[in-house]
């Protein structure tokens, strides 16, 4: 019999699952419980897959306190679909759309509105190379705007938004792909969340988008249907065959989040965890994080060395200690420690112990 090794795994995502929820899928992969077939061959109209839905948006507004006004959308097309169907369903005619700028996944927003319709970029720290959030005194707002766009998380730049920006009235829309329920979350604070599930949610394929309800009558019928909010909530997310098995896994995630105490637990545990990080590039100065320190990320920890070549070290040397996707993204370079919910605090330890080590040898 063949020994199973898991490593350390700091993907930026698809990222680490929660191991128990692996091993119930695996139990169960074969033939779900009282029901003869696995959950990928069972029918999305199924009263089966009709209560895992269920289970999993109860869960979801559980987990996340989601009031009852928003809907709980599971759809397909990852974040980037998203970035189009934002502006199509909430940009009104004549209307215009404010977007904070504040990293590479924001760019992307931004240039997918601009194809939809006119786009204010109210706040911009790309001069500042991405390294922090915006104050809210730089943010310059278009009053009757149809809605504000923000980037909860910067996954490539390692920032994150502490608390959510006031825009007044305006909706506001988060991309919240790679910190979604990192902590709690006060939903009402937003007119519209969406998220990959790639990251804190379960596997890629899934698409969370959250919406208040009042908002889907902008969705109009001319739009194509598939990325209609309205028609996808008028028919609970089964307008399409939806990814079913994502979906069983992501109610399986929120699952295993309430048992770990729910977000105020997730949240205390994974700031104690990026602490230790953060307080081991600081130590010393051998290791530079990227972000200033009033922005830094809980989930993306960003970092570099003197060298490009003590950093490629770094990562093969890491790597072969157990310690897998430690590079940085191809667009900026440097190291990235993606510290997701399921990731374990004794990865973390590990890291810290090597980083540690590897300096002693080479600083």
């Amino acid at each position: 019999m063949t020994t199973m090794t898991r490593v350390y795994n700091f993907s930026a995502g698809p990222a680490v699952l929660p191991l128990p929820v692996l091993e119930e899928a695996q139990r169960d992969l074969v033939a779900l419980p009282g029901v003869g077939m696995s959950v990928m061959e069972i029918s999305h109209r199924s009263k089966t897959f009709e209560d895992i839905l269920a289970k999993a948006i109860d869960n979801m507004r559980e987990v996340a306190s989601i009031p009852a006004n928003y809907r709980i959308l599971m759809l397909q097309g990852g974040a980037s679909l998203q970035f189009s169907a934002v502006p199509m369903n909430l940009l009104t005619p004549g209307g215009v759309a404010d977007y904070i700028d504040t990293g590479s996944w924001a760019v992307k927003a931004i240039e997918e509105a601009n194809k939809v319709g006119k786009v204010n970029v109210a706040a911009s720290t790309k001069a500042d190379k991405y390294t922090r959030i915006p104050a809210q005194g730089e943010l310059k707002l278009t009053p009757d705007a149809a809605y504000v766009h923000m980037t909860t998380n910067n996954t490539i730049e390692g920032t994150e938004w502490k608390a959510p920006p006031d825009v007044g009235s305006v909706p506001l829309v988060a991309d919240a792909s790679s910190d979604i329920f990192h902590g709690p979350i006060d939903v009402a604070r937003f007119g519209l969340i969406y998220a990959g599930a790639q990251k804190n949610l379960g596997p890629s394929g899934v698409t969370l988008v959250i919406v208040r309800e009042d908002l889907l009558a902008r969705s109009t019928a001319a739009l194509p249907t598939i990325l209609n909010y309205k028609v996808m909530a008028d028919n609970n997310s089964l307008y399409n065959t939806p990814n079913t098995f994502g979906i069983y896994i992501l109610g399986l995630t929120m699952k295993w989040v309430k048992a770990q105490g729910g977000l105020a637990g997730i949240g205390t545990l994974n700031e104690r965890k990026a602490s230790k990080v953060y307080a081991e590039i600081d130590r010393s100065g051998f290791y530079r994080g990227t972000a200033q320190k009033d922005s830094r990320s809980v989930m993306n920890v960003t970092f570099r060395l003197a060298t490009e070549e003590l950093e490629n070290l770094f990562v093969k040397e890491s790597t072969a200690a157990g310690l897998d996707g430690l590079k940085g993204h191809r667009a900026v370079g440097g190291m990235r420690a993606s510290l997701y919910n399921a990731f374990p605090e004794a990865g973390v330890d590990a890291l810290v112990d090597f980083m540690k080590e590897f300096e002693r040898k080479k600083g």
